[in-house]
Parts: structure tokens; C-alpha cells; sequence
């Protein structure tokens, strides 16, 4: 009998597309290695390389890979959603809604939580201890920052059947509809000055990538076998490349495609016409390289790499700023010189800094892996309201704690959330009941 990853790899059927499997992984992996690039740690505090650096914010037009993430999430959420919907009884839309929300957030939920309840326990004995200054004050804040990620998600597995309904009655017209509406709340933004509109584009920005992975799930982007085929996916990179690169060069758009220190206006926060024109040429470019990519993952041995690699991908994700803080955080107390940023020797010193913090996050990847894997799910009549109930509260929730983080818990420290000020107690006592109740509705009334 040979390893479960083996065993799982040689079970997938000829019929799943191993290729979104693949750029799962790749996104989150490039997400993770820009950070640990990007951190510019001294004595002092944390800083950004790019904003040291200018010259080199070009690169996070390949690092920035979020809208690559998004899009293959449209697409199984469109699977995942259809195929439930054909296993349920004629008007049981509201149970497979709720069976739905459950699955689809089991594996994102169950790691988080324990992310959030191990790191929450900690700031609270290291504040009661006396500490929370320095270097360990700044990880307390900043560990929580990349569960924003984790709430549009939340968001986008919440909207996806009426959003998949409307791709089925207008296919591309839902897209341009979503991209339309974009663009018309930067217009009122920057051209009319329109206070508050731009948090409308946390929405219009994302749900439009993540509908993009509904065409793709019904093969209306065209990448295949064939010149003709590739068409599409080429007019949607150049288009979205040259309409970005437009807009970053006669608009009121910052070159990097990330949130900089200091700067008036971020591309990602709120995400901007700019960044989702940014993502249509990424989708473009990775549906190009769809076919060569099916030939390599075709291989027992990619295969299995991808396979091993996707069942710890988001554990990897939420304990890789842990890991890379860590590596920082010995080095001072171990009196390691912290070179300035971008000269020689820091440069020199990045790949042992990269290889240590890769190393610290497989430890913590083999303590928490155990929470990613799905538990058995059982054929119940769902509560769809008490899921979307649920889901709501995990977004909020894990908004919240991604923007106030861990530290100040005794002094109270709040972060506002929706014009709301919102505390990190608060933040995860409404993560932690929106995931219970996802639970509940999802297994159903006659689940013990």
C-alpha cells in the first residue's frame, strides 16, 4: 500500500482538470515568497523592500497574484455548486446552498480558527507578561494582515449561486456588468469625489475575476488545443495588460500593484479598476499556458507534488508570516547583524533567510496540518439562512481581526470595520460563531 498522497494521485479521475489544482498552488505559493521578498526588517521595525526600492515595484505585476487565486475559486465553486444541486431533490436549492457553504468553507475555516485561537491565546499571555513591544508587538499586528484574503473569499463562496445564476442567463454580460460597475465607482471616486464609494470595488472587483472562473467552467475562454482556441485567452492578457498599463500611466494609479506605506491611493486596498484589469491579463496568461501545463501534470511525479502540496496550501498560507517574523525575531535575539535593506550584504543574506523561514514553515505545517484535512460530511436537510447567517459573521469577523490584529488586546485597541469600531475579542468571538453555524446548517436537523 503505497502513501496517501500516492494513493489519492493515483485515484483522481481522467476527467479533473489538474491544471486549477496547479495555480492554486502556484498563487498562494507566489503570495507567500512576495512576502517574505518584500519584509524589510531592521532594529527599528518592519518596512516594505518596494517602498525602499521603487525600482522595483514593476515585479509585483507577476507577484501580485490574488486575481489568479480568485478565478480558479469561480471555477469550483461553479462545479462544486452545480454538482451538489444535481444530487439534492427538485426545490432543495436552500439545503444544497447550506451543504455548499459547509463544504466549501470546512477546509478554509477549521485551520483558520486554530490560526486565530493559538495566535489570540498567545498575544494574551504575552501582554500579561509584561510584553508586546518591539519586533513582538509589530508580529502581533501584522500576523493577521493576510486574513483579509481569507474574508473575500468567504465572501465570494457566499454570493456564488445568485452570481452563477446570473452567469447562466448572461454569460459574459454578468462579467462586463461586475467590471462596469468598477469602473463607474472609481469614476465617482476620483473624478466626482464621492466619499466612502471606492469599498463598493472590495465587491465589484473580486466577484468580477471570480466570474471569470464560471466561464471557465463552461469553457466559454476558449484556451485548448488549437490556434483558434487560444484567441480569447491572448485578447483577454494583451487587453487587460495594455488597458492597465493605460491607466497606471495617465490615471490616478500607483505603479505597484500592492498597498504602500504612506501612499494616497493603493490599487489593492480598495482594489481599483487598475488591479482588476491587472487580473484579466494574469487569467489570460495562465489559460495560455493551459495545454504545455496538462502535459507536465500528466507526469506521476508532478502530479503527486501538486496533490501533497494542495492539502497543506492553506495551513502554508496562514503560518508563513509566523514563520518569516520568527526567523527575524531569533536573529536579534541571537545578535545577528540585520544589514539596511537592499544593500549588498542584505541581498546576500536572503536566500539563507528564505531557505530558514521555508524550513519553519513545513514545522508548522506538520503541527497544523491535521486541521486542514475535510471532515466526513453526511446528506442532510440544510438551513440555508442559518448558513448565510454563519458566513456572514465569518466574514465580518475575519475582516476585523485581518485589520485590528493581536496587539493592544488589553488596552483595547479597535480597528474600524464598516464605520463600526471593532476590537480582536470581538473579531474572533463572531468568526467563531459564524463557523458554528455554518456547521449547524450545514449538517442539517437530523445530524447528531
Amino acid at each position: 500500500m503505497g502513501s496517501p498522497v500516492r494513493v489519492l494521485a493515483e485515484a483522481t479521475p481522467v476527467t479533473r482538470d489538474r491544471y486549477v489544482d496547479l495555480l492554486r498552488v502556484a498563487s498562494l505559493a507566489a503570495v507567500v515568497l512576495g512576502h517574505w521578498l518584500m519584509a524589510a526588517v531592521t532594529p527599528d521595525g518592519v518596512g516594505n523592500l518596494l517602498a525602499v526600492v521603487p525600482a522595483l515595484q514593476p515585479l509585483t505585476w507577476l507577484l501580485q497574484v490574488m486575481p489568479v487565486f480568485f478565478f480558479v475559486g469561480g471555477f469550483a465553486h461553479a462545479l462544486s455548486y452545480r454538482s451538489l444541486l444535481r444530487k439534492r431533490p427538485e426545490g432543495s436549492a436552500d439545503s444544497a446552498y447550506a451543504a455548499f457553504l459547509r463544504a466549501r468553507l470546512q477546509r478554509l475555516l477549521r485551520p483558520t480558527m486554530v490560526f486565530v485561537l493559538v495566535w489570540g491565546a498567545a498575544a494574551l499571555l504575552i501582554q500579561l507578561l509584561g510584553g508586546g513591544g518591539g519586533l513582538t508587538g509589530v508580529t502581533l499586528r501584522l500576523v493577521t494582515q493576510p486574513l483579509w484574503f481569507i474574508g473575500i473569499y468567504l465572501a465570494m463562496v457566499a454570493f456564488t449561486p445568485p452570481l452563477l445564476r446570473l452567469h447562466e442567463r448572461y454569460g459574459w454580460g454578468a462579467f462586463a456588468g461586475l467590471a462596469g460597475a468598477a469602473a463607474a465607482v472609481d469614476v465617482l471616486r476620483f473624478a466626482a469625489g464621492v466619499p466612502y464609494v471606492e469599498f463598493l470595488n472590495f465587491a465589484f472587483v473580486w466577484l468580477a475575476v471570480h466570474q471569470l472562473g464560471f466561464l471557465r467552467a463552461d469553457g466559454r475562454l476558449g484556451a485548448g488545443p488549437g490556434l483558434h482556441a487560444l484567441r480569447r485567452p491572448a485578447l483577454l492578457a494583451g487587453g487587460g495588460l495594455i488597458t492597465a498599463v493605460t491607466l497606471v500611466a495617465f490615471g490616478p494609479y500607483p505603479l505597484s500593484m500592492v498597498g504602500m506605506p504612506g501612499e494616497k491611493v493603493s490599487n489593492m486596498a480598495p482594489p481599483t479598476l487598475a488591479l482588476l484589469c491587472h487580473g484579466l491579463w494574469l487569467v489570460g496568461a495562465v489559460e495560455l499556458l493551459r495545454t504545455p501545463a496538462a502535459r507536465l501534470l500528466a507526469r506521476p511525479r508532478a502530479w503527486r507534488t501538486v496533490v501533497a502540496a494542495n492539502g497543506v496550501a492553506m495551513t502554508a498560507f496562514l503560518w508563513h508570516l509566523t514563520a518569516m517574523l520568527g526567523v527575524y525575531g531569533a536573529m536579534l535575539a541571537l545578535d545577528v547583524p540585520l544589514p539596511e535593506p537592499a544593500t549588498a550584504a542584505w541581498w546576500a543574506q536572503t536566500p539563507l533567510r528564505l531557505a530558514v523561514a521555508a524550513a519553519l514553515t513545513a514545522v508548522l505545517v506538520a503541527a497544523f496540518r491535521t486541521f486542514e484535512r475535510p471532515a466526513p460530511t453526511a446528506a442532510a436537510q440544510g438551513h440555508g439562512p442559518l448558513a448565510a447567517l454563519g458566513a456572514t459573521l465569518c466574514l465580518l469577523g475575519v475582516l476585523g481581526l485581518s485589520m485590528v490584529g493581536f496587539a493592544g488586546l488589553l488596552e483595547g485597541r479597535t480597528a474600524l470595520l464598516i464605520a463600526i469600531p471593532v476590537t480582536a475579542p470581538a473579531a474572533v468571538a463572531m468568526t467563531l460563531c459564524g463557523w458554528l453555524l455554518v456547521e449547524r446548517a450545514g449538517r442539517g436537523r437530523g445530524v447528531r
